[in-house]
């Protein structure tokens, strides 16, 4: 079976949204073989560093917490389209040729895969093309980039997407997964009340 590893790795150097240093997890140790009998960590880090899951709540006040995620909605067959040609944002137009029913989840690979250095530039769903995903009734979106929008001051990729509870995932690393039909196993941090959190998402190969 064909495991795809589709996480950014946690470090403090690691890619981080606009390079702010807020943004950059730290990792310390609080115990070593120099002073006890075992090795402990302590990390803290912003709950969308990294691959993460956002929800309602990230944009809606008194939206859906991770509280209310059905985590088969984050285990579950997803289509990966190969976007790696647009050059800007992807629109209706670049979705409307691809086989979108509803129900699905869908991954889309970019350019922005291929580097571990933010791009301000990055490629990212307009809010056209999120008004298309959400007629379409799609439960779940991924992107390779850190924020699944770009330079809109009204959020209007994120509310058209998180009004119709569509679970949002960003900070994912598509490069070497081929176009086609994955199982997604993309489970957060189990965490009380919060509006998204960090997760290792894995693709398997659906034979």
């Amino acid at each position: 079976m064909k495991i795809y590893d589709v996480s950014m790795t946690i470090d403090e150097q690691m890619q981080v949204y606009k390079n702010l240093d807020e943004k950059r997890p730290i990792i310390s140790i609080t115990r070593d073989f120099r002073s006890s009998s075992a090795m402990e960590s302590r990390i803290s880090i912003d709950m969308h560093t990294g691959t993460h899951l956002d929800m309602p709540l990230h944009f809606i006040e008194n939206g859906k917490s991770l509280d209310d995620l059905d985590l088969g909605d984050v285990v579950t067959p997803c289509k990966v389209f190969d976007m790696t040609y647009i050059k800007e944002g992807i629109t209706q137009m670049d979705l409307e040729d691809k086989d979108i029913q509803e129900g699905d989840f869908i991954l889309l690979k970019t350019a922005n895969s291929s580097t571990d250095i933010f791009n301000f530039e990055f490629i990212y769903l307009t809010e056209d093309g999120a008004q298309f995903l959400m007629e379409k009734k799609i439960k779940g979106i991924g992107i390779d980039a850190l924020g699944i929008e770009r330079n809109q001051p009204e959020y209007g990729t994120h509310l058209t997407l998180l009004n119709a509870d569509i679970l949002i995932i960003e900070g994912l690393r598509l490069w070497d997964v081929p176009e086609g039909e994955y199982l997604l196993v993309a489970a957060p941090l189990k965490i009380r009340g919060v509006e998204g959190a960090p997760m290792r998402a894995i693709l398997l190969e659906i034979e």
